[in-house]
């Protein structure tokens, strides 16, 4: 019998068994392992089932059908069929962020460089808030070191310095080195960052403490009328505030003595005015009602606050020939609004002094004693 079945099977059954056929194998992609003999071995692609994503939550909904249709690592859909759910641009290894804010189709930049179809944007995590809205540092301009403004004010502060000592000039004010001074001095490093686009307005800002910065026109109408023409050896200024009027001071006096009684005001001042290092201010804390009697005469004393009068105490300190400008109290108005009108005041004796009342303006008022 065996010989009968040797002449009937010429071939032994081992070669009746093929071998499955290969194919290229792609990376990421299992193959399917033969369960026994008898049994047809199939391509794990053809058994693949849809997977739910693990990154976008999308379902790839056919199976791949050729091994070399596909980039690797990518899953193929069958043209046949769409997924239910878009798979997102950015989960997919092959999406690149494009150099232009706005993508193809409609589709919105995401804060981490990829896409999203339809327009919707990827919500950003804490470090792309950081740095979408982190400030950016401004280059500080001439004279005006470590200050941030933003970029135009930065660039353009002194020129906006010479449109407003022009206004300055046009409206009257004729001294040279008052004009130079306020050319000179970086009036938005004395006040708020905040109120920084507006310090070179003709306007006064608050510096806190219920105090202000007093206006451009105001400092250089009373500069003017301090100096009139003359060299200014020594000045004393009442009330420094955030230092600004001590700083332009500075320009045309020899030496400058600036008394503030708020303490956070005068710690202030000396911060504003350490960067600009300007070595011939001196200032003191203490009440500027009682001047400074260790440093006088004065050759122009300066008050930047409103009394009912000049007090007797900075009369005495004034020297001979010497002058005084200073708001004081005028009453009310005829609508019943307290008026105040800047004083010039000129020693021309040693018990003489005589008075002139020339603009309307506001100050804070002159109190006595410190906080």
């Amino acid at each position: 019998m065996t010989g009968e079945r040797t002449r009937r099977f010429p071939l032994g059954l081992a070669d009746l068994v093929r071998e499955p056929r290969r194919r290229d194998e792609r990376p990421g992609e299992s193959r399917a392992q033969p369960s026994g003999a008898g049994k047809s071995t199939t391509s794990a692609t053809a058994q693949a089932r849809p997977r739910a994503s693990a990154t976008g939550g999308g379902v790839a909904a056919s199976p791949v059908r050729r091994a070399d249709a596909a980039t690797p690592g990518t899953a193929r859909v069958a043209p046949a069929q769409k997924p239910a759910t878009p798979l997102p641009a950015a989960n997919k290894p092959t999406a690149r962020a494009r150099p232009s804010t706005t993508a193809r189709n409609g589709a919105v930049p995401s804060a981490s460089g990829g896409a999203r179809p339809g327009g919707v944007r990827a919500a950003p995590s804490r470090n792309d808030f950081t740095q979408a809205f982190a400030p950016r540092a401004a280059a500080p301009s001439a004279g005006a070191p470590g200050v941030a403004l933003n970029g135009a004010l930065a660039l353009t502060s002194e020129r906006v310095r010479e449109r407003m000592v022009e206004r300055l000039r046009s409206n009257g004010i004729t001294d040279t080195r008052v004009l130079q001074a306020l050319a000179t001095v970086p009036r938005h490093m004395f006040v708020d960052p905040g109120l920084a686009a507006q310090a070179y307005e003709d306007a006064a800002l608050p510096i806190g403490h219920h105090q202000t910065i007093s206006k451009p026109s105001v400092v250089a109408r009373m500069l003017e009328l301090a100096g009139a023409g003359r060299e200014l050896p020594r000045v004393l200024e009442i009330g420094t505030g955030c230092g600004y009027q001590a700083a332009v001071l500075s320009q045309i006096a020899r030496d400058v003595y600036s008394i503030e009684r708020i303490k956070p005001l005068y710690e202030r001042a000396k911060t504003n005015l350490r960067p600009l290092r300007i070595p011939n201010i001196r200032l003191h804390y203490g009440d500027g009602r009682l001047g400074l009697p260790s440093a006088a005469p004065f050759d122009a004393i300066v008050i930047a606050a409103a009394g009912f009068e000049v007090p007797q105490a900075l009369l005495e300190q004034l020297a001979i020939g010497g002058r005084l400008v200073a708001p004081v109290a005028a009453g009310t108005d005829a609508s019943g609004e307290a008026t105040q009108v800047l004083t010039l005041v000129e020693r021309t004796g040693p018990a003489q002094w005589r008075e002139s009342r020339l603009d309307r303006v506001f100050f804070v008022p002159l109190k006595s004693g410190v906080i």
